[in-house]
């Protein structure tokens, strides 16, 4: 059975983009994008939200055998090609990518589906989504990697009505003080 497991760049009061939507000062270096790709690798199935899919969906252009970018950025853009998406979404009526569908409405129940069914593990990104996934409680683990940056207000990452208990399984730090917290959910 795959995990469900909730992922994000945040700052470290919390929040994935700053009050003017910016998210900037989330952008990976070499060494970070180098171990978010060992962990995405692992992904077969990416749940997005629309707005968080309209920022994604950019890496369906990139050319992942040119070289006019970084290769820890080609090597994303085929690791993001091969895996389905998801897309929840009211107002989309087609993908603009590859191997993904959309979703009118969150279903708890269809993620359940899709957990047990899957043979790799799936990830829920997106404030509102992610929300909605804790909430419903089909979220295994949360991966957070917490930017050296206080932004002071925006979207934040976690929602404020939701309580749950969190074991901290794995952790790391890296050389620009971006630090990666695994926890699971008990």
């Amino acid at each position: 059975m795959a995990k469900l497991i909730y992922s994000g760049v945040i700052s470290l009061d919390g929040y994935l983009a700053d009050k003017e939507g910016r998210f900037d000062w989330s952008v990976p270096d070499t060494e970070v994008h180098t171990f978010i790709n060992a962990f995405e690798r692992t992904i077969g199935t990416f749940l997005y939200g629309r707005r968080l899919y309209e920022v994604m969906v950019a890496w369906e252009a990139v050319d992942p055998d040119g070289d006019d970018i970084p290769e820890t950025e080609r090597e994303y853009a085929r690791i993001w090609k091969a895996a389905d998406k998801v897309v929840y979404s009211r107002t989309l009526d087609a993908p603009a990518s590859e191997r993904t569908r959309i979703t009118r409405d969150f279903d708890p129940e269809g993620v359940r589906r899709l957990k047990e069914t899957s043979d790799r593990d799936i990830t829920v990104g997106g404030a509102e989504l992610g929300a909605a996934a804790l909430k419903a409680g089909v979220v295994d683990e949360c991966h957070l990697y917490l930017s050296p940056v206080l932004v002071g207000g925006g979207t934040r990452w976690f929602p404020d009505d939701i309580f749950a208990k969190l074991r901290l399984a794995d952790e790391r730090r890296f050389g620009n003080g971006v630090v990666f917290l695994r926890y699971v959910l008990s």
